[in-house]
């Protein structure tokens, strides 16, 4: 069965419909684009057709290019992967440009109308192919969604999405859509231009044909192929667009830090492709994508952000046991965690029981599932209908007995061992023998809280990132008795609740915490040497990460982190090696200033919260050295300070994978996106650099910094760690 498939009805308007054979959402292949060239031919050569209509035979239209495609074509392409990749990407236009023409003439005659009907979520490459349509017709259903994300896994539209978008809006209306990657619902995609008309999902295709029976020899020409066009808010070298360009580009410096290729790269296809001919610009276009796609960081992140995210989410590391889908949750405790948990269960269609000591505490998680849903009404994201539903799914309660027929349980009290086994205590008589017992844990050791547990195979940690429904990442930790059938069950259930999970092993701080704390500290740790606060924060946002370490403990609050302290020092008595950040930490929550929620902290903020820059008292009590580092190694600092951990992780078999490292690193803190995560980040400055750099720093600084015999022994002998580990395989 192919990809595309062709039929004509009785008017002579030739459907051509995008199934992908064994994929739930369609993806272009090379093959697939061949055969839909063969049918675009066909129907062009046909007297008997009198135009076209593109639609989707799936649920949604379409996801995009299969990036796996471009890695292939990298790779077979030997030592001249630029001249592959630029061929295979002006291919693509050329069958886009053919669409678009529809057998026009050089005086824009004779053509034959295509219009594409967009049945759901358009992305990509499917966004691309509806822009090369001459009329584009989309579905009101409030789930379906198009756009071209491209730039949020290191790409920009390279199918002349880029050329199109901004010859049809102009680059201030175009710069949401390429720059920002954002997806439109189907009456704001109106408004801003991608698509002509929204139309009921029953009336979709039949409106489309009788535009196509309708459309005049004008309706199909482009505004770019007709003489005298203009680019709307002006050409680079008019006054108007010179102003446009140069706002644009601040935008993007402002955005992207200088980090991320394929933003500067996009900009610049649309500035040299505005002073050409079309044809040309396509090419441009090319150009520019074919060194993104050559450029590290692209290719790092799409490993990452798309291939290894991909594996992981279809299972990559699941033990082999039956299906282990979830029917029937439990969520012990209501709080912010817990009814976050219950909520994203509860909205992908699982039954949710609720629970809590308190009844009215139990009524207030689920009240913070309806004000969520409300926030979807209000954006238009969620019906009515659909709030009941989910609401009806959740069963808030105090009696024990209503956990009767869960088949998982996960626990989301608060962080203190006693209160977590009494909890578990309780509530497993009222479960089967069955079910799971998940933990919602950030820092306890999973082979102590099993303790409680009467079965410790089927007992396991499930770390949620606050807040839940916007967090991607789920970390499953693996107590030493985790037996198979839990971490499959914790598995599937991840993917039901549509998050991204990565499997570790039980350890102080497992893996997120065991990275995200070093970068704090030693952000931490310079300010009490007199290292600029300003400089500490700008130096991490200069490396792509969203947060710098001082608004980050902010955020998340001083005193947890004063928490987390004590509770270090006294497991690790006098190896404790982090007092130089408790003299900064317990004083801060002495003077109350205990973050954003105390609207105090490193930062000041104003009555309703917003901050307003760097705390000046922080001066006073650490007075700025009068001379201030360089900024490479106030970078080197806080990368090596994650990336170590990282290694060390991995090294000790707490990570058993490089690929859920990254990908963890990047869902769960931010971790430099362009970087592919800290892995990702090693392989591209290369080992023999990296432990040039540990050697410096810890000469310096100390032996937080030494370095891993892992990445030493990679340096010697000039490997990687995606060329030795890239497939999965386990340090040792």
């Amino acid at each position: 069965m192919a990809d595309f498939t062709m039929t004509t009805d009785a008017n002579g308007i030739a459907v051509i419909s995008w199934d992908a054979e064994g994929r739930s959402m369609n993806v272009l292949t090379r093959e697939a684009f061949e055969v839909v060239e063969g049918l675009i031919d066909a129907a062009l050569s046909d007297d008997a057709v009198k135009g076209i209509v593109i639609t989707s035979a799936k649920k949604e239209f379409a996801g995009g290019m299969d990036l796996g495609v471009l890695s292939r074509i990298r790779e077979e392409a030997g030592e001249d992967p630029a001249q592959a990749l630029f061929e295979f990407t002006m291919n693509g236009h050329r069958i886009l440009r053919k669409l678009e023409r529809a057998g026009m003439d050089e005086r824009n005659r004779g053509g034959k109308p295509v219009a594409c009907a967009i049945n759901g979520t358009c992305a990509g490459i499917g966004t691309e192919i509806a822009l090369a349509c001459h009329r584009r017709f989309m579905t009101d259903a409030p789930r379906a969604r198009i756009g071209l994300p491209e730039i949020l896994v290191g790409l920009f539209p390279g199918a002349g999405g880029t050329t199109r978008v901004s010859r049809m809006l102009g680059i201030m209306a175009a710069a949401p859509i390429l720059l920002e990657g954002r997806m439109f619902e189907p009456a704001k995609a109106r408004s801003a231009g991608l698509v002509d008309e929204v139309v009921p999902a029953d009336e979709l295709v039949e409106r489309a044909k009788a535009w196509v029976r309708e459309a005049s020899g004008s309706d199909i020409v482009k505004p770019w192929d007709e003489k005298g066009w203009k680019m709307p808010g002006g050409a680079p070298y008019t006054p108007q667009g010179f102003m446009t360009f140069v706002g644009a580009n601040a935008m993007v410096g402002g955005k992207t830090k200088g980090v991320y290729p394929a933003a500067k790269a996009l900009l610049s296809a649309i500035y040299e492709g505005a002073l050409v001919p079309f044809d040309t610009a396509l090419r441009i276009e090319a150009r520019h994508f074919t060194s993104v796609l050559l450029n590290p960081s692209s290719a790092a992140m799409i490993r990452s952000l798309f291939l290894n995210k991909q594996a992981l989410e279809k299972g990559a590391n699941r033990p082999d046991a039956p299906d282990q889908a979830v029917h029937r949750l439990g969520v012990l405790g209501a709080g912010m965690m817990g009814a976050g948990i219950a909520y994203v269960a509860a909205n992908t269609g699982i039954e949710v029981v609720l629970l809590d000591r308190e009844q009215a505490a139990a009524d207030r998680g689920k009240a913070h599932a309806e004000g969520l849903l409300d926030k979807g009404i209000q954006r238009r994201k969620v019906t009515e209908e659909k709030k009941a539903e989910v609401l009806g799914r959740i069963t808030a309660t105090t009696d024990t007995a209503a956990l009767d027929g869960c088949d998982l349980i996960v626990e989301a009290v608060f962080e203190d061992p006693a209160i977590k086994a009494e909890v578990t205590q309780a509530v497993q008589e009222a479960v089967g023998a069955e079910a799971v017992f998940a933990t919602n844990t950030s820092t306890l050791p999973i082979g102590d809280l099993a303790r409680a547990s009467a079965r410790p195979d089927r007992f396991i940690g499930i770390h949620f990132f606050s807040p839940v429904d916007k967090m991607m990442l789920v970390e499953i930790i693996k107590g030493a008795e985790t037996g198979d059938v839990a971490v499959a069950k914790a598995l599937d259930f991840v993917r039901q609740i549509r998050k991204t999970p990565i499997v570790v092993n039980d350890a102080r701080f497992f893996y997120a915490n065991r990275c995200i704390i070093p970068y704090i500290n030693e952000g931490v740790r310079m300010v009490a040497e007199g290292v600029a606060p300003a400089l500490v924060e700008n130096a991490a946002k200069l490396l792509g990460f969203p947060l710098g370490p001082l608004q980050l403990i902010d955020e998340t609050s001083i005193d947890l982190g004063v928490k987390i302290a004590k509770a270090t020092r006294a497991a690790m008595g006098d190896n404790y090696p982090d007092g130089a950040v408790d003299d900064v930490l317990f004083w801060m929550a002495d003077a109350g200033r205990l973050g954003r929620k105390a609207q105090a902290g490193f930062y000041a903020y104003d009555e309703g919260g917003k901050r307003q820059g760097l705390w000046d008292g922080l001066a006073e009590r650490f007075p700025r050295a009068q001379e201030q580092p360089d900024l490479s190694r106030v970078q080197q600092r806080l990368m090596m300070a994650q990336v170590l951990e990282a290694v060390r992780a991995f090294e000790t078999g707490v990570l058993e994978d490089i690929r859920e490292g990254d990908v963890g690193a990047i869902l769960g803190w931010g971790f430099a996106p362009w970087s592919g995560g800290p892995f990702g980040w090693l392989d591209m400055i290369g080992a023999p650099r990296a432990v040039e750099i540990c050697e410096t720093l810890e000469t310096e600084l100390g032996e937080r910094f030494a370095c891993p015999e892992i990445l030493r022994g990679m340096a010697a002998s000039d490997g990687t760690f995606y060329e030795r580990f890239g497939d999965g395989a386990a340090a040792a």
